[in-house]
Formats: C-alpha cells, structure tokens, sequence
C-alpha cells in the first residue's frame, strides 16, 4: 500500500463500547442502571465464569473470567444475567446505524467496536463529531462508550483504551512518548502475554524499547509480525478503513488426487491429516485463522462434492482443522471410492483482529487443561479484543445489508 500524500491527513475514530452486554441489559431494565451486574454462564453453577460486568461490579474486585462463586464472594449483591443474544445483535446493529449517519466508511470489528474514517470530511472538527456520537449512543441507545481519534487505526484502537468508560481520548503521533512509549508492552494491541516474555528475553520491557528495537533482532524472535509490531510502536498503520471486510471471504486450501481410488479409512484419515497440516502451515505464515473449514470430495466416477461447517470459535491449528474435516467427510462421503480430497479453509481473519469466543457454556472446557486466568490472559491479549461470546449459526448476510458479529458473521 503506498504512502498517501502528506496533505491527505487521516482522521480515524475507533469507537469501544463500555461493557457492552452488561450496558445492553441496563438499557433493557434501567432498574439494573448503577448496580453491580455481571453476564455469566452457567449462572446457577458453582463453576459459571463471569464473561463481562458493569462497572460498579468492577469496582468491587469482579471482572471478566473470575469464577461466579469467586465474584459473589467479593460482592454478594452481585446481580447475574444469563446472556440474551438478540438483545445484543438488535443493539449491536442500532449502534452501527448510527455510526453510519456520519460516514459510509465504518468499518465493524466485532459485535461492539468499530472503526470509522473521517478523512474525506477536511473541515471536521473531530473532537465535536466524537462528542456527538459519544452523547447519542448514551441518549438514543442508553449505551456508554469509549473513543479512540488518531492518525491511523492502530493509534485510534490504542486510543479508547486509554479512558473508560466514556473516555474520549485524541493520540497523536506527536503524543507517542509521553503517552505510548511509557506503557508497558504487553499493554500494546496486537502483543499477548507470550509474546511479552519473548521481547523480555531480549530486553524490550515498554513500548518505547520496542520502538527503538533492532529489527533484525525483534524479526529473528518473532517472525515477519516482529516488523510490523516495531512499525506499530513507532505509530505506523496504513491500513484502509474497509466497510467491506465483512464480506471477505479470503481462503486458504489445499487438495491432494489420492495414488489409487480407495475407501480404505486409514488411508483417507492420513490423507486428511496432511491436508490439514499444509492448510495450517499456510494459515500460519500469513498469521490467519478461519471461521469456515470447507471439504471437497471426488469420487472415482468424477462427482465432486464440498460441504463445510461454520466455525464457533476462528481455528488454525493443524489438529483442529483436521478433527473439523474428519468430521465433515465421514458425515457426508457415502462410502464409494475417493479419488481427490482437499480442505480449506474460509473467511479468515487476521490473528490481530481475530476474537477469541469462548463459548459461555463450555468455557470450563476449553480452559480445562490450563489454569483459567491464565488462558484467558492470552487469548484476550493474543486477539486483541475483549472476551467474547461465540456465535450462533445463521444464514450469511447477503452483501449490501452491512451487518457484524463477535467475528464478523455474528448478526448475520
């Protein structure tokens, strides 16, 4: 992507909502406004696990991925919500319209963050218009939020972080040592908890040492993301506002005619491991996961068949994408001689802007090999967004109905 001229000055806003399932149940029944509330699963189980909660609940030792019987022994009038997801998809597309008023170029991130570009506006005054929407989305929606306003995207995420709840924060690049450099450098969007005791090894403890970092040093640890992450530090970002990347479906496949026909089943489940292996392999290098895992199947008599299945949580690893594809074939193949297989996977997101969903109701599952606080810690810091419910499945919004979800495809 080339520079773009230096007359042509960006205006990115990245608007976060505050608590945004506890905040969407408080506008539902205002008698929940100004008290300790939580979401959780599970909520009449010990083992429940808080997936968001109000403020006032945060103010007495509650937070994201604390056990229920843990957050209402810190706060016993803790008032718990089994999660209503229409609720939240309905609110979620009110808040979306909205931002749309002002611009065609908002761009959804997930059910309750987005960006928008304000560049082609060259008398806006950005604090006013941030202002605006800040007090509408309280007004017309009854919804908090926090806004980022900054020269590029990875600044403007940076930036509502910065101040919540309804925090309005403005990061220049001329504001990045005394506002960015200082913090730490697990604090920074995109840099999990892994990642940070990586950089430690190598004596970069703050955002600034990863500013002023070797390159060759920080990519030899890291990878080609080692780059762009010191490029990030130094407050560099020229990617676009799309309004359309929640219709990409990018895809990364790969297929294999087999020696013989066969229906021999170890040959088949071979087959399908190092199919996924290379699709993982892929995925990897270019630091994507998929919602989507797609199987094609061709018999000896040429019929080619493909069926898929809608991910509830981004996958890329090579052991997930093969149980998802082992799944999809022996549920569909109707036994006769294979002669080619091939997997592939679809609608991929970049790991940066990815979200982890766990699912409310399987959660202790998912963290039963890890302590809790632990995995969520690196899945929340790995893919750069809040905890998030997984989504239903549903029928794919038809291009030209803008629509978002926890992963780009929860509303549609």
């Amino acid at each position: 992507m080339a520079e773009q001229p230096v007359n042509q000055r960006r205006i990115i806003l990245h608007v976060d909502m505050n608590s945004f399932y506890a905040s969407v149940e408080m506008a539902f029944d205002p008698s929940l406004k100004g008290k300790p509330l939580a979401i959780a699963g599970n909520v009449e189980e010990r083992k429940g696990i808080i997936v968001t909660c109000s403020y006032e609940a945060r103010s007495k030792g509650v937070k994201a991925t604390m056990p229920l019987w843990q957050a209402r022994k810190l706060c016993p009038e803790l008032i718990v919500r089994k999660p209503n997801f229409d609720r939240y998809r309905t609110a979620s597309r009110a808040m979306f319209e909205l931002l749309r008023e002002y611009t065609e170029l908002v761009e959804p991130v997930s059910i309750d963050e987005g960006y928008m570009d304000l560049s082609e506006f060259p008398g806006s005054k950005p604090l006013e218009i941030a202002s605006s929407i800040q007090n509408r989305l309280l007004e017309e929606l009854l919804l908090p939020c926090s806004i980022g306003i900054a020269p590029n995207k990875f600044l403007a995420k940076m930036a509502s972080n910065m101040k919540k709840p309804l925090g309005i924060t403005i990061l220049r690049k001329r504001d990045l040592s005394n506002k960015l450099w200082p913090l730490s450098a697990n604090e920074m969007h995109g840099i999990g908890e892994k990642t940070a005791e990586k950089l430690k090894t190598i004596g970069i403890h703050t955002i600034y040492d990863l500013a002023h970092a070797d390159t060759r040093a920080v990519k030899s640890l890291l990878g080609i993301n080692g780059e762009r992450l010191i490029q990030r530090a130094n407050g560099n970002d020229l990617r676009d506002v799309n309004p359309n990347s929640i219709y990409d479906f990018k895809s990364i496949g790969h297929s294999t005619t087999l020696s013989k026909d066969t229906t021999n089943e170890t040959q088949i489940n071979e087959v399908l491991r190092k199919l996924a292996h290379s699709v993982s392999l892929r995925m990897k290098r270019k630091e994507v996961l998929a919602n989507k895992i797609f199987v094609t199947i061709r018999y000896s008599n040429l019929k080619t068949i493909t069926r898929s299945k809608t991910m509830k949580n981004p996958v890329g690893e090579e052991g997930d994408i093969y149980h998802e594809a082992k799944d999809l074939f022996f549920t569909h193949w109707n036994e006769e001689p294979i002669r080619l297989l091939g997997i592939t996977g679809q609608d991929l997101v970049e790991k940066e802007d990815a979200v982890k969903q766990l699912d409310l109701f399987s959660f202790e599952h998912d963290a039963k090999d890890e302590p809790i606080l632990s995995v969520i810690d690196q899945i929340n810091q790995k893919y750069g967004s809040q905890l998030i419910k997984r989504g239903v499945k549903g029928k794919q919004e038809e291009p030209g109905t803008p629509g978002i979800s926890f992963n780009k495809d929860f509303l549609s």
